[in-house]
């Protein structure tokens, strides 16, 4: 993986489609880049280690061209080299490729017995040997790819094009993302949208193990042998999505937006009170268990929800990671409700996670950004976060919207079951009015998280701790600021110190306390005074008015008081500021982190 773009058109502009293509792809993160294209009848390679820039340095843009493929690479197999970069040709046939192949190995050693020699530690040019072996017996590129891929097991999104056939794009998909954008005379293949935006908002959404031949006055897709119907899609965001708007960073763009992220999602659900909440959510109250099931900052969403769901709607909530969830035994109910999270919708391991569980025959829901995503289209029913197009690694607006839904799920319980009074309910609808406004006041507050992160930036170390929601809420701050700032954080659920992490702490050691779940707001403070009595510079976020003892915080971060169903909305706002100031300020790749990709569409 990570980033594909194609083209095959009427124009001469090919290489300038694909450098701005891949350019437009950085944002989910790579280590080397390349491109092939037609060039007088002949394909043309050039790939290089690092950035596009490095790219772009060899390459004429003004070349005429009209047909070629591009690729970002995020290294799977073997080492970030210019060797190890897309694309790769073998015989008459070029690839570019995201996902893995799982027995590129045994096909390896099967091809090299037949003759062929490899360049590359890649699974990648693999597949470029065994569609040149197969094309050479069938003279026929879709007998090939059909060939093809009864052999493959893995995932791959496929890019392919054949000395023999130079009007004519291929693809093949299975388990990763691939889209096919279509434009009178000419037409692109993409693994995300914003990568033709700027050509075309019309695009085909590739089933797996569909294939296609693409030429420039129009589109076939394939499945087992036979040609099928497709429908062309509309992309709905706005282009402002995909630009920073004068904003210095994506993800400072993307924490500006929660306000309205946050309305954009909780208002269909809530615009005439509990009717519209009831009318437009699904009935969960037949599940008499529910188990989330996400990776990275989803999963912390996920436990934020389960805290929410227990509290709210005395359900029983279990949370798993997916790449854990997909391999171990299983002990799912009949009654129990899957819910995967996911922001694009293709995330692997959460998607395996989500056919393990309709294998069983249990009920799904997907919460994902991406309409259209694998997710949507496998869960048996789905609920859209409206966070829009989110182009920083490390997630902050997509996170919010995800805690936004699970709470409104809370909810809807709650109320299903008759646990909630009239009273609370409209408190709850006043804030949700309120919070907009509040999110706002603390994202504007920028000059305290500055401070923090003046006195933090020169420890290697940061502790996070928090019991209950705010020890969920610890654990996204601690990867929020691992993620970006490349400060080694971790996350400890406060009570758990004195049986050994305790002895971390050190004179000024940084630790950052979450202090906003009533119940056992004491509980926490006690840890709280447990590691200032032995030297930690301790920064407190909370609701509360604590006293001015500095036994127990040096700095403090008031966020205003909600119902906690809502609450972790304006918690993790300081959090993911403080992560982001000290990146800044360590002159990190905010935007793009490094070693980090925005899709994980591989195990």
């Amino acid at each position: 993986m990570c980033g594909i773009v194609g083209y095959v058109g009427n124009k001469e502009n090919c290489v300038r489609v694909l450098i701005d293509g891949l350019e437009k792809l950085e944002y989910r993160g790579y280590d080397s880049a390349g491109i092939a294209f037609l060039n007088n009848d002949n394909i043309d390679v050039v790939k290089e280690k690092g950035k596009i820039v490095n790219l772009k340095s060899k390459i004429d843009l003004n070349i005429n061209s009209n047909l070629g493929i591009g690729h970002t690479r995020w290294a799977t197999h073997g080492n970030a080299t210019k060797e190890n970069a897309h694309p790769h040709k073998v015989g008459a046939i070029t690839v570019v490729h995201n996902g893995i192949v799982e027995n590129y190995n045994e096909l390896k050693k099967d091809l090299i017995n037949k003759g062929y020699v490899f360049n590359s530690e890649t699974d990648t040019e693999v597949v470029a040997a065994l569609i040149d072996y197969i094309y050479k017996k069938e003279k026929d590129m879709l007998k090939t790819i059909q060939k093809v891929k009864e052999l493959l097991t893995g995932s791959y999104a496929l890019g392919i094009i054949c000395d023999d056939n130079l009007d004519t794009l291929y693809t093949l998909k299975n388990k990763s993302p691939l889209i096919i954008g279509v434009n009178e005379n000419e037409n692109y293949i993409a693994s995300d949208v914003p990568a033709i935006l700027d050509k075309t908002r019309n695009y085909i959404v590739l089933e797996d193990k569909d294939y296609a031949s693409i030429k420039s006055d129009g589109v076939k897709i394939y499945h087992d042998g036979k040609e099928k119907d497709f429908e062309v899609k509309e992309f709905l965001y706005d282009a402002n999505s995909v630009d920073k708007q004068g904003y210095e960073h994506f993800m400072l763009k993307e924490m500006n937006e929660q306000p309205e992220v946050f309305k954009n999602t909780t208002t269909p659900y809530l615009k005439n009170g509990i009717d519209s909440l009831i009318e437009k959510m699904p009935d969960f109250t037949k599940y008499e268990r529910i188990r989330i099931v996400a990776c990275g900052s989803a999963t912390h969403a996920g436990l934020v929800g389960k805290c929410m769901i227990e509290k709210y709607a005395n359900v029983e909530v279990m949370v798993e990671t997916a790449s854990e969830f997909r391999y171990k035994k299983q002990f799912l109910k009949n009654d129990e409700l899957v819910i995967v999270v996911s922001q694009s919708g293709e995330t692997a391991d959460t998607l395996e996670a989500l056919l393990i569980a309709k294998q069983n025959g249990n009920d799904t829901l997907g919460i994902v950004n991406a309409k259209g995503s694998t997710i949507a289209r496998e869960s048996k029913m789905v609920l859209y976060t409206e966070a829009g197009q989110e182009i920083a690694v490390a997630t902050t607006k997509a996170y919010s919207a995800q805690v936004a839904l699970l709470s409104l799920i809370a909810l809807n319980l709650s109320c299903k079951k008759n646990l909630i009074d009239k009273k609370e309910m409209l408190d709850i609808l006043r804030d949700v009015k309120k919070l907009p406004d509040y999110i706002e006041e603390l994202l504007n507050r920028r000059d305290e998280y500055k401070k923090i992160a003046e006195e933090i930036k020169d420890y290697n170390d940061v502790f996070f701790i928090g019991r209950g929601v705010d020890y969920a809420l610890a654990q996204e701050g601690s990867l929020k600021l691992k993620e970006i700032s490349y400060t080694h954080s971790e996350a400890y659920a406060a009570g758990e110190l004195k049986h050994g992490t305790i002895s971390l702490i050190e004179d000024k050691t940084p630790v950052i306390a979450v202090i906003t779940d009533d119940d056992i707001a004491l509980k926490t403070i006690s840890n709280v005074k447990e590691v200032k009595s032995r030297g930690a510079n301790v920064i407190c976020i909370t609701n509360k008015n604590l006293s001015n003892d500095s036994n127990l915080y040096d700095k403090k971060i008031v966020i205003p008081k909600v119902n906690d169903l809502f609450e972790p909305l304006l918690t993790v706002i300081p959090l993911q500021m403080i992560a982001y100031e000290l990146a800044k300020l360590k002159e990190c790749s905010i935007d793009k982190p490094r070693n980090l990709a925005k899709s994980v569409t591989v195990e």
